[in-house]
C-alpha cells in the first residue's frame, strides 16, 4: 500500500525493481505480529509504524528508520531487535 501511495510512478518502478532483485520472502505468524502491533498502537505509535516494528521484530530483522521520533520511541520500548537510523546502521554494518 505504501509503495502504491507514491505519486512518482519513475521511483514506484525504482522500488518494485529492488524487491524483485533484493527483496526475501519471509514468514511470520501473522496473529502474534497482529497482537504485538497492536500493543505498539495502545503505546502510541502509529498504525503503520507498530505494524512495520512488529513484523520485523517477528522475523528478528533490524529496524531502520530516517524519522527520529519513531527512532526515539523505539530505543525507548522493549524490542528485542536492533533499531536505529541509515548513518546508524552502515557503521554498524561497517559500510564505507
Amino acid at each position: 500500500m505504501e509503495i502504491e501511495a507514491i505519486p512518482d510512478l519513475a521511483e514506484r518502478i525504482e522500488i518494485l525493481s529492488l524487491l524483485d532483485n533484493f527483496g526475501e520472502l519471509v514468514k511470520a505468524n501473522l496473529g502474534n505480529v497482529r497482537l504485538r502491533a497492536e500493543r505498539f498502537f495502545e503505546n502510541g505509535y502509529g498504525v503503520a509504524d507498530a505494524a512495520h516494528v512488529a513484523f520485523a521484530e517477528a522475523i528478528d530483522a533490524d529496524f531502520v528508520t530516517c524519522d527520529d521520533r519513531l527512532l526515539k520511541r523505539c530505543l525507548k520500548s522493549d524490542l528485542k531487535i536492533w533499531c536505529g537510523d541509515p548513518l546508524q546502521f552502515c557503521l554498524k554494518e561497517n559500510l564505507k
